[in-house]
């Protein structure tokens, strides 16, 4: 494996083995397999969950890994392209990520979306910029559309708590968020959901859309896999019937990059915080997903958070062991 990137560069087949595989790294470790091994970790939007379980995955494997972040270097890291370097920063990405990624096996990087441009933030632009200076394996840490890492390890929640693919309804629902957050999870997040052949609803109210591209690319995965694809502003109608609720925050399409309108479009849309009305009309034992980190009382009523429905705390563990999957795939003996 020379990147992990986008489920969607995998076959169904290879997708079932790196969960065949973390569940084996679970239950039987392996803690020689990356015996001398070092992973590079740059982080160029911050993180918890990504940065502490690629660096346990690495410890139980056996290697080692290090981090790079622009807030830790001593000179600054410039990113904008054709910059006269003349402010604070004394160092480019240009020259940091090869640098980097030359003291590694393999490399990690995370970078966020600008978010002021939808056209340019859809193609991954930046991030397909940065890995072009890679000359080593390389693993998509979260981008601006894609967050591989997080689509695996929920995909082996699903399976975990059995929850049908074929005929198990899946709702993507958007959630109030006083910032205007990022496309990349619930984008692929709803590919991952259609391509594991479930019948998704994206839950939204309007002005929050996903992008037309991502709905496409969704819906063919569906129609492959024997699920559906569909959107809805209709609580109780997307609700029904429903094995799990994924919320996520994401920015207004609609007002893409306008900061005011978007603060404006949310604003009026605080009482999408999921609570227990939600599961009114969703199956007795539905499931609250989320990828983390979480506003309690304003994502999602803390009483969901710390009742049996909320499967976030597995969710999160499992992004280690899907992680462990992908290096050990990555970087290990073939």
């Amino acid at each position: 494996m020379k990147s992990f990137h986008d489920l969607a560069e995998l076959t169904t087949e290879e997708i079932t083995e790196l969960l065949a595989l973390a569940n084996r790294l679970d239950k039987h470790p392996e803690p020689e397999a990356l015996r001398g091994k070092v992973l590079s970790l740059l982080f160029l939007s911050p993180s918890l969950r990504t940065l502490t379980s690629f660096q346990a995955a690495m410890t139980r494997l056996g290697g080692g890994s290090f981090v790079v972040s622009p807030e830790m270097s001593i000179h600054g890291l410039e990113t904008r392209p054709g910059i006269v370097m003349d402010g604070a920063a004394a160092e480019h990405i240009r020259e940091a990520v090869p640098v980097i990624a030359s003291y590694g096996d393999a490399i990690g990087i995370r970078a966020f979306a600008q978010r002021s441009d939808l056209e340019h933030d859809v193609a991954d632009q930046e991030f397909a910029e940065l890995v072009d200076l890679v000359d080593k394996p390389w693993i998509n840490m979260e981008s601006a559309m894609q967050h591989p890492c997080q689509n695996l390890a929920d995909w082996k929640t699903l399976d975990d708590y059995d929850v049908p693919a074929n005929g198990g309804k899946f709702v993507l629902s958007w959630a109030y968020h006083p910032k205007a957050l990022p496309l990349a999870v619930p984008s692929s997040t709803l590919y991952t959901a259609a391509r594991r052949g479930m019948d998704v609803t994206v839950l939204r109210p309007e002005g929050f859309e996903l992008p037309e591209s991502v709905m496409q690319k969704a819906s063919a995965a569906a129609e492959a896999a024997g699920g559906s694809v569909k959107e809805s502003d209709d609580r109780v109608e997307a609700m029904e019937g429903a094995h799990i609720i994924y919320a996520k925050s994401w920015s207004s399409t609609k007002h893409y990059g306008d900061k005011i309108k978007d603060k404006e479009a949310r604003d009026e849309l605080v009482d999408w915080c999921v609570d227990e009305p939600w599961f009114d009309n969703a199956r007795q034992d539905c499931r609250f997903m989320h990828c983390l980190p979480v506003r309690r009382g304003v994502v999602v009523a803390e009483n969901i958070l710390d009742g049996p429905r909320s499967i976030v705390i597995h969710e999160a563990r499992n992004r280690m062991l899907a992680q462990m999957a992908v290096l050990h795939r990555m970087m290990g003996a073939s």
